[in-house]
C-alpha cells in the first residue's frame, strides 16, 4: 500500500509514502498510469487494473490516491482514504502545490500514524495530531550532552579563578610581590575575599607567555586557555557553542557527564531494543503531589531480514501498578499469559529498518511515596531580605541520576545571591534569573544533600522550582530479559538502551 497526492492531468506527484517496499520507477510507472485510467464524467471513487486499485478522492486541483491491490477491502480503503485526506488541512492553510511541498515532511509523520505494518491503526485526527507533536528523545539527549559541556567548562573556569585567588592571598600573607594578572590590578583582585560568590561573570586571567605557539584551526586550544583582556565566560560560551562536542574531548581534564550517562550504542546489533520513560509531575511547595504521570516505551528495530521472525521475553518486576498496552498486531493473550511479544501472525516477521513500539506503559499516581527525587524548598523572610534553604533527597534508592539541575528563580535588579553552604556546584544565570544547582549524580550513595543562600526578595519570588535529570536506569522495573527465534526458541544476539528522562518536575 502507498498514498500520492498528486496533482492531474500532468500526472506530478507533489507527496508520495510507500508502505511497502517498492522502488521509485514502479511508484512513478503506477502514478503515469493513473490519469489514463480516469474516466471523464464518471462518478467511480476507485479504478483497477489487473493487479492494483487506485482509490482516489479529489480535493480542489489535486487529488489524493491510495494504490493497494485487488484483494484489498475496498470499505476500508475508503475510509484510510478519508481520513489521510482530513490530514491535509491540518497542516496545509490552502490546498496548494507550495503550501503542501512546504509541509511535506509533517503530511508523512502524520501519514505513518495512520498506516503502521501495513495495517491501518484504530486513531483519530486528534490522537494523530497529539502523537505527532511528542518531543524528540534524540534532540533532548542533544540538549543535555550540550548543556553539560557548558556546565563544565564554566566549572573548570571557576576553579582557575579559585586557584589564581588562592595564589593571590598566598603571595599577600607571605609579604612577596603580588602579580597581577591579565588586566586585574592589586586593587582587583585584593577585593576578592574568601566568602566571594564567583558568577558566570567571571574575567579570566592571563597565561604566561612562554614562547610564540601556532594557532591551531580546531579551536581546541581554546576551550580553556585564559584570556588576556577580561573576557568574560558569556563570550566564552558563545564560542563553546559553535565548537560542538570536540570541546571537551580533547581537554582531557573534565569528560562530559551526560556522555557517560547516555552513551551512543556502540555495539548494536541486529536486533535493537529502546526501553524509554518521561516522567511528568508537579508538587505543591507544602507538601503533596498534585499529580504524577510516566511515560514508557520498547522501541525494536530489525535491520536483518534473518531475525525478523521472533519473540522478546519481557520480565516485569514493577509493583507500582502500571498500566501496559501492547502494539495491536503483537499476541495480547501470548503477553498476558506469558509476558512475551509475538506478532499474532508468527508466520510474518517485523519491519525491517523501522522503529516499532511493541509495548508501552502509562502511571499516574498522587501518591507522595512514589515521588522518586523530593525538593523542599525553604524561604525565610530576614532583615535583609530572605534566606532560603533548599535540600533533596532521593525517595526510589534503586535509581541513579545524572546531570542533575535544580533551578531556583532569583528576583531580578537585586545581584547575585550570597550562597553559604552547598552540596555539589551552582551558577547565577543573571540572564535568566535563575540559580542553578547542579548535581553530578544522585544514587543512594549521595541521596540528600543541601544549598543555603541569602538574597534580597519576598518567599513567592523563588517558585517554582524546576528539576531536569537523565538516567541510564528506568523507574519502572520492565525489562527485556531475552529474545529468541520464533521457531525453535534458539536465542538472538540484542543490544538494548535505557533511558528515564524529565519531561516536566516542579515545585508550584
Amino acid at each position: 500500500m502507498f498514498v500520492i497526492l498528486s496533482v492531474l492531468p500532468a500526472g506530478k506527484a507533489i507527496v508520495s509514502r510507500q508502505f511497502v517496499e517498492m522502488t521509485r520507477t514502479r511508484v512513478e510507472g503506477l502514478l503515469a498510469a493513473f490519469p489514463k485510467l480516469m474516466g471523464m464524467g464518471k462518478q467511480h471513487t476507485f479504478v483497477e487494473t489487473e493487479s492494483v486499485r487506485y482509490v482516489y478522492q479529489p480535493l480542489e486541483k489535486l487529488y489524493m490516491v491510495l494504490v493497494t491491490t485487488k484483494n484489498s477491502n475496498i470499505l476500508e480503503d475508503l475510509e484510510t482514504l478519508r481520513l489521510f485526506s482530513r490530514v491535509i488541512p491540518e497542516y496545509c492553510r490552502v490546498l496548494e502545490e507550495g503550501e503542501i511541498s512546504d509541509h511535506c515532511f509533517d503530511l508523512i509523520f502524520a501519514f505513518d500514524e495512520i498506516v503502521a505494518l501495513g495495517y491501518r491503526e484504530n486513531v483519530n485526527l486528534a490522537q494523530i495530531r497529539t502523537f505527532t507533536e511528542m518531543d524528540s528523545h534524540e534532540e533532548k539527549v542533544f540538549r543535555a550532552v550540550r548543556e553539560t559541556q557548558e556546565r563544565e567548562a564554566k566549572a573548570e573556569m571557576r576553579r582557575k579563578a579559585k586557584e589564581l585567588q588562592q595564589i593571590r592571598r598566598d603571595a599577600e600573607r607571605s609579604g612577596k610581590k603580588v602579580p597581577a594578572f591579565g588586566g586585574f590590578g592589586s586593587t582587583g583582585m585584593s577585593s576578592m575575599s574568601s566568602g566571594s560568590i564567583i558568577t558566570d561573570t567571571i574575567i579570566e586571567p592571563e597565561k604566561p607567555k612562554m614562547a610564540p605557539v601556532p594557532v591551531r584551526p580546531t579551536g581546541s586550544s581554546k576551550a580553556l586557555k585564559l584570556g588576556a583582556r577580561g573576557k568574560e565566560v558569556d563570550n566564552f560560551v558563545d564560542k563553546l557553542r559553535g565548537e560542538g562536542e570536540n570541546i571537551m574531548s580533547n581537554t582531557g581534564k573534565m569528560p562530559s557527564l551526560a556522555s557517560n550517562v547516555l552513551p551512543p550504542p556502540v555495539n548494536v546489533e541486529s536486533v535493537h531494543m529502546r526501553v524509554e520513560e518521561k516522567i511528568s509531575l508537579t508538587c505543591g511547595r507544602d507538601g503533596g503531589l498534585q499529580n504524577m504521570e510516566l511515560l514508557g516505551m520498547i522501541t525494536l528495530r530489525v535491520t536483518d531480514d534473518k531475525v525478523g521472525r521472533i519473540r522478546l521475553m519481557v520480565n516485569n518486576y514493577d509493583k507500582k501498578g502500571v498500566q501496559l498496552q501492547t502494539h495491536p498486531n503483537v499476541d495480547k493473550k501470548l503477553f498476558t499469559s506469558d509476558s512475551v511479544i509475538g506478532l499474532k501472525n508468527p508466520e510474518k516477521s517485523f519491519p525491517l529498518n523501522n522503529d516499532v513500539g511493541v509495548l508501552k506503559w502509562r502511571l499516574q499516581s498522587t501518591d507522595e511515596a512514589l515521588i522518586p527525587l523530593t525538593i523542599n524548598c525553604w524561604p525565610s523572610e530576614s532583615a535583609t531580605g530572605c534566606d532560603v534553604n533548599i535540600e533533596y533527597e532521593l525517595q526510589e534508592e534503586s535509581l541513579e541520576l545524572n546531570d542533575v539541575v535544580i533551578a531556583i528563580p532569583i528576583p531580578s535588579g537585586v545581584g547575585a545571591p550570597v550562597v553559604g553552604d552547598v552540596d555539589g556546584e551552582y551558577k547565577h544565570d543573571s540572564r535568566r534569573n535563575v540559580l542553578e544547582w547542579s548535581l553530578p549524580v544522585i544514587d543512594a550513595k549521595n541521596k540528600s544533600g543541601s544549598l543555603e543562600f541569602s538574597i534580597a526578595g519576598q518567599p513567592n519570588d523563588f517558585f517554582p522550582v524546576n528539576v531536569s535529570f537523565v538516567s541510564i536506569r528506568n523507574y519502572c522495573d520492565i525489562q527485556v530479559a531475552k529474545v529468541t527465534h520464533v521457531e525453535g526458541d534458539a536465542p538472538v544476539k540484542f543490544s538494548l538502551e535505557t533511558s528515564f528522562l524529565v519531561d516536566k518536575y516542579e515545585i508550584l
